[in-house]
């Protein structure tokens, strides 16, 4: 399959220009999908993201993954969707060009200074206020409630793909693993980062739609208020035994169908759980007991809700009390700026003084 044509938002049709016209400066992401470069465009100076486009296994032609992103990346325009720029090309020589056609393709994004991971494994998550939280949780709220409107779920929401710059923008990011959606048709449920994976999914579920994404923000929304993870599962019916200790167990009245599911009956709790949710989050320790106050903890509740056709919408988020109440979400100019901070760079900083990586957080296929 050739590359697409590339086309710009204003329907005009592109040329890809080569990568040489920017400067690398740093590596700061590296995924299933490809490798993030932070660069300079050399001619004006502008700062960009670079995202080289994995070509290892394809014998011939475009990866239809990267064909899909920028596909959907090029239908969306919102403030708060990472904006795809152009893509550009480079020709590799010698054994690497004899494999194949010997073209490297990459994904030039606007350049973004932070991820919503790199910020909460640094020093600074202890200092967000309640009114930093709901300002970055409205921005993504506001982006999810734009995919879905348009038919496209992301399926990979989870903190490192959360994008943050110094004007106090936040910026969904990482579409490699989003699709438009039809309630008629079958996905796989290989999809959304393990710790931000919703039961339907974790139960085998192949038809769903945007509530997939809505337990992730939820659970997004509980780490930003914990300051820890609410779902940390090593495994996948580990992941399970964690949402039912939460949210309870599903029964018909709370969920109708989830004993439809394929693996409902594998991994069935071996008892009846409670809800416990919101208990659980009133008696944690003092230091964060203020950010639970009952506005957040009835988003967080209507969020983490286990049946996703009761599970709130992005657009209802957007108009709950945890918005409208006291303190208000912070300004955008008014939010504090960090220095550069990436998921990437505080892993490689982990590995290089242990040698070991907690894996599970990051990979949507465990």
């Amino acid at each position: 399959m050739e590359a697409p044509p590339v086309v710009a938002k204003n329907g005009e049709r592109a040329v890809c220009r080569n990568v040489d016209i920017f400067e690398k400066l740093e590596q700061v992401g590296q995924g299933t999908y490809g490798e993030v470069y932070l660069a300079r465009e050399k001619a004006t100076g502008k700062m960009v993201a670079l995202k080289k486009v994995r070509m290892d296994n394809e014998k011939e032609g475009f990866p239809i993954t990267a064909i899909r992103e920028i596909k959907i990346l090029k239908a969306l325009n919102h403030p708060n969707i990472i904006d795809l720029i152009e893509v550009v090309t480079s020709k590799t020589s010698g054994a690497k060009a004899d494999k194949g056609s010997g073209r490297s393709i990459y994904m030039v994004f606007e350049a973004m200074s932070n991820d919503l991971t790199g910020l909460m494994e640094s020093e600074y998550s202890k200092q967000f206020t309640r009114g930093q939280v709901k300002c970055y949780m409205q921005q993504l709220f506001e982006a999810l409630n734009y995919c879905h409107r348009n038919g496209i779920l992301h399926r990979d929401l989870k903190p490192s793909n959360i994008l943050l710059n110094q004007r106090g923008e936040v910026k969904l990011g990482d579409f490699g693993l989003s699709r438009p959606f039809s309630g008629q048709k079958n996905y796989t449920n290989r999809v959304v980062t393990l710790w931000y994976r919703c039961p339907e999914l974790l139960l085998g579920a192949q038809r769903y739609g945007p509530g997939i994404d809505m337990w992730s923000a939820g659970c997004i929304l509980a780490e930003l208020l914990l300051n820890q993870p609410l779902l940390p599962g090593p495994t996948e019916p580990d992941q399970l035994v964690l949402i039912w200790n939460w949210c309870g167990t599903p029964d018909k009245n709370e969920w109708k169908g989830a004993e439809e599911l394929p693996l409902f009956n594998t991994l069935r709790p071996p008892q009846s759980l409670p809800r416990k949710l919101k208990g659980r989050l009133q008696n944690i320790s003092s230091d964060r007991r203020s950010f639970f106050d009952d506005a957040a903890l009835d988003l967080l509740d209507r969020l983490l809700t286990l049946d996703p056709e009761k599970r709130i919408s992005a657009g209802d988020a957007l108009d709950s009390d945890y918005f409208w109440t006291d303190p208000m979400p912070t300004p955008k100019e008014k939010l504090p700026k960090y220095p550069k901070s990436y998921e990437w760079t505080k892993k490689k900083l982990a590995r290089n003084k242990d040698g070991t990586r907690d894996e599970k957080r990051h990979k949507p296929g465990h």
